[in-house]
C-alpha cells in the first residue's frame, strides 16, 4: 500500500498497480468541491505524486478541474486528458508519461546530500522536477519484522507532523509522497542556505543586523505556531531551518523526531534544545535566542506556561553541566 497525505484532507489508501514505483502526476484532492474554488495554497498547486491503482480515481467527477490544476505545473497530463476516452486510459497515460521522464534521469534516488544515525538524504528528480528523497535504512540489529514496523511506524508518523505543520501555517518542504515499501519520503526541494551556515558567516564576516533580526522574528514566528497546535519539533537546531533564496522565507526540515504534545514542559525542552544549539554555535551573533523569545511571545497565545517551564529546564541543564 501506498499513503498520499491529502492537502487538509484525511488520508487516503490505495492498493498498488503491479509495481509499487508507478507514478502519477497528480495530487488527489479528497474533497472534490474544492477543486470548484481558486486556491492560493501551495500544496494544492504543487507537483502531485500518487502511486495506487490507476482506476483510484475512476469515480471522480471532476476531471476538468483536476485537468486544470495539473495544467499549472505541466501542459501534458492536460493534453492527455483531452485525446483519453476514460478515467482509466487518462491516469494510464499519465503514469506512462511521469515514468518516461524520470528514466531520462535513471537514477534510484539521485544524489547522496547527508546521512545520520536514522536516514540518509538525497537529492533528487521526481516528474522532471528537483527534490529531496528521505531514506529510512534498515538497523541490521533488530529483528527484520520489528525493524520494518518501527520503521514505518516513524516514517508516517514524520509524514503526519510534517503536513500538520503546513496546515499550522509553518513554512515546511510540499510532501510529494510516502513510500512504506521503500520507507522514503519524497519532498520539496528547497533552495537556499541553511540557518547554520548564515550565522556561522555572520561571525566570521558581519551579517547584516535587520536580516538576523528577521531571521529570528521568523524563527520564533514559526515555533510559536507549531506550539499552539500541539505540536513538538523535537529537534530545533539552526541546521533544520532552511532560509529561501530570493524570499527570504525561513522554511523548517527534519520532523523526524516531533510528536504531539500540549505539555509545557515539551515546549519548553524544545526551545532548550535550541537555546543549547545556538550557545554552543553560534555564541558571537549576540542575543538571537533573546529575539526568537520575543517573537515566540508574540506569536503565541500559550507562552506564560511555557517560559515558566523554560526556567525550571535551565536550572536542570545546568545541575547537569555542573555534575557532568
Amino acid at each position: 500500500m501506498i499513503r498520499l497525505l491529502g492537502c487538509g484532507a484525511p488520508t487516503r489508501q490505495f492498493a498498488l498497480c503491479e509495481h509499487h514505483k508507478f507514478k502519477l502526476h497528480f495530487r488527489w484532492v479528497a474533497h472534490t468541491e474544492a477543486l470548484d474554488r481558486p486556491s492560493n495554497d501551495p500544496c494544492r498547486r504543487s507537483p502531485p505524486f500518487v502511486k495506487s491503482h490507476v482506476s483510484a480515481c475512476a469515480t471522480s467527477r471532476k476531471l476538468p478541474q483536476l485537468g486544470f490544476l495539473l495544467a499549472q505545473r505541466r501542459p501534458a497530463p492536460l493534453s492527455l486528458y483531452a485525446r483519453a476516452r476514460t478515467p482509466r486510459s487518462w491516469l494510464s497515460q499519465c503514469i506512462s508519461y511521469a515514468m518516461d521522464v524520470d528514466e531520462e534521469h535513471n537514477e534510484e534516488f539521485g544524489v547522496l546530500l547527508k546521512q545520520g544515525a536514522e536516514a540518509r538524504v538525497f537529492e533528487s528528480i521526481f516528474v522532471g522536477q528537483k527534490c529531496i528523497v528521505k531514506e529510512r535504512f534498515s538497523k541490521k540489529y533488530r529483528h527484520p519484522v520489528l525493524d520494518s514496523k518501527l520503521t514505518t511506524k516513524r516514517l508516517n508518523a514524520e509524514a503526519r507532523c510534517m503536513t500538520k505543520a503546513r496546515r499550522l501555517g509553518v513554512p515546511t518542504p510540499v510532501l510529494y509522497a510516502v513510500d512504506p515499501l521503500l520507507h522514503t519520503l519524497t519532498f520539496e526541494y528547497v533552495n537556499g542556505p541553511s540557518v547554520k551556515e548564515i550565522l556561522l558567516d555572520f561571525g566570521l564576516n558581519g551579517l547584516v543586523h535587520e536580516r538576523l533580526d528577521d531571521i529570528a522574528t521568523q524563527i520564533g514566528n514559526a515555533i510559536g505556531k507549531l506550539h499552539d497546535g500541539g505540536l513538538i519539533h523535537g529537534d530545533l537546531t539552526t541546521s533544520n531551518m532552511i532560509v529561501k533564496s530570493g524570499t527570504n522565507q525561513l522554511v523548517l526540515i527534519d520532523f523526524g523526531l516531533s510528536f504531539n504534545s500540549t505539555l509545557p514542559e515539551d515546549k519548553a525542552v524544545d526551545l532548550y534544545v535550541l537555546e543549547r544549539a545556538l550557545l554552543s554555535m553560534h555564541s558571537s551573533c549576540g542575543n538571537v535566542m533573546d529575539k526568537i523569545l520575543s517573537a515566540y511571545r508574540k506569536a503565541s497565545k500559550q507562552w506564560s506556561s511555557t517560559m515558566n517551564k523554560l526556567a525550571q529546564v535551565r536550572q536542570r541543564g545546568r545541575k547537569r553541566t555542573m555534575v557532568g
